[in-house]
C-alpha cells in the first residue's frame, strides 16, 4: 500500500514530541493526544484533531452544507447514491464509520467530504457521469479523503501554524460576527487538497470501487470530462479542479491504477442502465424555482418577490443568500432572511439585535417597502480582534410574511456616498412577484433514452429531441466526440428545455 509523501514526516514529528515530552506536561499532553494512528497507512502521525472530533466537525457542519446548497429533493435518487457509497464505505478502512453521502441540489460540477464520513455530491457532476461504475470512482475518491483523514491533517498544519481554521463566507469577519455564521465546518470547503492527497485519494478511489465489485476502468472519463469543462469554460476551471488539484496526467494515471487493480478479475460492473434510469428528469443547471436573474432584476417564486440590483454589479444566488459586489469592490451587498427573527417587527428586530449586542448602534426609520412594514438605516457592529472602532453597516428588514423578515446588508465607503445610496435603494426595490409567468418557472431537466438506429453523435443526439445546451456541451455530457459513430442502443443524455416565462 502505498503512502503520499508528508505522512512520514509527520510521523517522525511526532517521535521528536516524544523525545522531548519530559519537559514539559503540556507537551506531554500534547503527545498523548496529538499523535494517531492513521487508518489508511497505518502509522502513527501527528494529529491535533481526534476521531471523534472529525465527526463532529462533520455533524455540525452538514447543517451548514445543506443550508448553503440545499439538498436535491429525490429521495429515490438520494437513496440510490446512498447505497452506492455505503457499498465502498462497508470494503474501506473505516466500514464501521456512520456514513453519510448526500446529493446536493446545486448545479456545479463537484463533489468534496468533510471529517467524520460526510461525503457530498452536487446534481451537477451527477448529470455528467455516465455510470454507476463512476459514480463509484467519484465516491470512493471523496471517501478516501476521509479514511486517510486528509481534512484532519490540514487542520493540524494550519493550528501549528498559528493560521486557525478560516471561516468560509462571501463577505468579511464583520458580516460573519453580524450575522453569527460560525459554520467552522463549512471552513474545510476553502481548503485545498494537496496533490500528494489528490494522488492518494485517486488510489483509493480505485482500490474501493474494485473491493466492491466495480470496473474501475470508467472512472478515468471522469477526469477527462472535468478537463473537457475546464478547456471549454477557458480559464474557468469546474469547481472540483479548484478544490481537488490535478497532481498531473490524471486520465493516464488512473488508467494506469486501473488496468493494475483489474489485473486477471472478470466480471467487474459497469451499471450503465440502472444509473442511466436514475438520472431521468434531473433538473440541470440552475433551478430558477430557486430564484433567477434577468439583467439586473431578480425573480423568487418561492418567496413571491423580485428585486432591481444595482446595473454592472457581480451578483451571486444560493440557497441561502444573495450577494452582490460593485466592479471596484467599493460596495457590497447581502440578502438573507434575517436569523431569529420570530415574530418581531423590523423596528422591535433592530432593538433585539441592539440588546444582544450584535449591534452596538443603529440609525434608522420605520417605512414602508413593497407594501410591507420595514426598518431602512444603518447599523454599527461591535469592535473585534482589538479593533477601535465598530463598522459601519448599510442595513435594512422586512417583514413580509410572519414567519420571514427579509434583511439587507450592505457596505460602501462612507454613509451616504453613490454605492450607499444603491445599497438603500436595492432594499426599497422590493416588491411582491405578481407576474405569474415570472412566477411559475420551470427547470432544464436531463433526458436519456437509447439511439434508435446507429450514426453521427452529433445528429443522432437530437432524436432526444429539443436541447436547452449546445451540442458541444451535449458532447462532454455524454463522454462523446462530435463525429463519434454511436450503434443502436446505445445510451444517450440530452438536457430539455424548461421556460422562466
Amino acid at each position: 500500500m502505498s503512502t503520499a509523501p508528508g505522512l512520514g514526516r509527520t510521523h517522525g514529528a511526532c517521535r521528536a514530541l516524544a523525545a522531548f515530552a519530559a519537559l514539559s506536561a503540556s507537551l506531554a499532553l500534547l503527545v498523548l493526544t496529538g499523535c494517531a494512528v492513521n487508518p489508511v497507512t497505518g502509522k502513527r502521525e501527528l494529529s491535533l484533531v481526534s476521531a471523534d472530533q472529525e465527526v463532529q466537525i462533520g455533524r455540525d457542519g452538514y447543517a451548514a452544507t445543506l443550508a448553503e446548497y440545499g439538498q436535491y429533493d429525490d429521495a429515490k435518487l438520494q437513496a440510490y447514491v446512498d447505497s452506492v457509497g455505503k457499498k465502498l464505505a462497508r470494503v474501506s478502512e473505516l466500514p464501521n464509520l456512520d456514513w453519510h453521502f448526500t446529493v446536493l441540489d446545486d448545479p456545479v460540477v463537484n463533489a468534496f467530504a468533510m471529517p467524520g464520513g460526510y461525503i457530498y455530491i452536487t446534481r451537477g457532476i451527477l448529470a455528467h457521469l455516465n455510470s454507476e461504475a463512476q459514480l463509484a470512482g467519484v465516491l470512493g475518491h471523496e471517501i478516501g479523503h476521509v479514511t486517510a483523514r486528509h481534512s484532519a491533517k490540514h487542520i493540524t498544519q494550519q493550528q501549528l501554524a498559528g493560521l486557525g481554521l478560516g471561516l468560509a463566507g462571501a463577505f468579511s469577519e464583520t458580516f460573519a460576527r453580524y450575522s453569527g455564521a460560525a459554520e467552522q465546518a463549512l471552513g474545510l470547503l476553502m481548503l485545498k487538497y494537496s496533490r500528494d492527497d489528490e494522488s492518494q485519494s485517486d488510489a483509493l478511489g480505485i482500490k474501493y470501487a474494485v473491493a466492491a465489485g466495480y470496473d474501475p476502468r470508467e472512472i478515468p472519463a471522469t477526469y477527462a470530462m472535468l478537463k473537457r469543462i475546464g478547456e471549454r469554460g477557458g480559464s474557468s476551471l469546474p469547481f472540483y479542479l479548484s478544490t481537488h488539484p490535478d497532481p498531473g496526467d490524471r486520465e493516464a494515471r488512473t488508467t494506469a491504477l486501473a488496468e493494475a487493480a483489474v489485473g486477471t478479475r472478470t466480471g467487474l460492473l459497469v451499471q450503465q442502465k440502472p444509473y442511466m434510469d436514475r438520472l431521468r428528469g434531473v433538473v440541470f443547471g440552475e433551478d430558477p424555482r430557486g430564484g433567477y436573474f434577468d439583467g439586473a432584476r431578480f425573480y423568487q417564486p418561492g418567496m413571491g418577490f423580485e428585486l432591481l440590483f444595482p446595473e454592472g454589479w457581480a451578483k451571486q444566488n444560493s440557497h441561502s443568500s444573495l450577494v452582490a459586489q460593485e466592479p471596484s469592490k467599493a460596495a457590497f451587498a447581502q440578502v438573507t432572511l434575517a436569523p431569529n427573527a420570530g415574530t418581531l417587527s423590523p423596528l422591535e428586530y433592530v432593538a433585539a439585535l441592539k440588546r444582544d449586542g450584535r449591534i452596538a448602534s443603529a440609525s434608522g426609520s420605520v417605512e414602508t417597502v413593497g407594501g410591507w412594514p420595514a426598518w431602512v438605516g444603518h447599523v454599527v457592529v461591535p469592535p473585534a480582534n482589538g479593533a477601535t472602532s465598530g463598522t459601519v453597516l448599510f442595513a435594512a428588514f422586512v417583514r413580509q410574511s410572519p414567519e420571514r423578515l427579509i434583511q439587507f446588508l450592505g457596505q460602501s465607503k462612507a454613509i451616504g456616498d453613490a454605492n450607499d445610496l444603491k445599497l438603500v435603494a436595492l432594499a426599497r426595490s422590493l416588491r411582491p412577484l405578481q407576474d405569474a409567468r415570472r412566477a411559475n418557472p420551470v427547470p432544464d431537466r436531463v433526458v436519456v433514452g437509447q439511439a434508435p438506429s446507429a450514426g453521427v453523435f452529433n445528429v443522432m443526439i437530437g432524436r432526444l429531441g429539443p436541447m436547452a445546451i449546445s451540442l458541444d456541451d451535449a458532447a462532454i455530457l455524454n463522454g462523446r466526440e462530435l463525429d463519434e459513430r454511436v450503434i443502436t442502443g446505445d445510451w444517450l443524455k440530452s438536457v430539455a428545455p424548461g421556460k422562466k416565462l
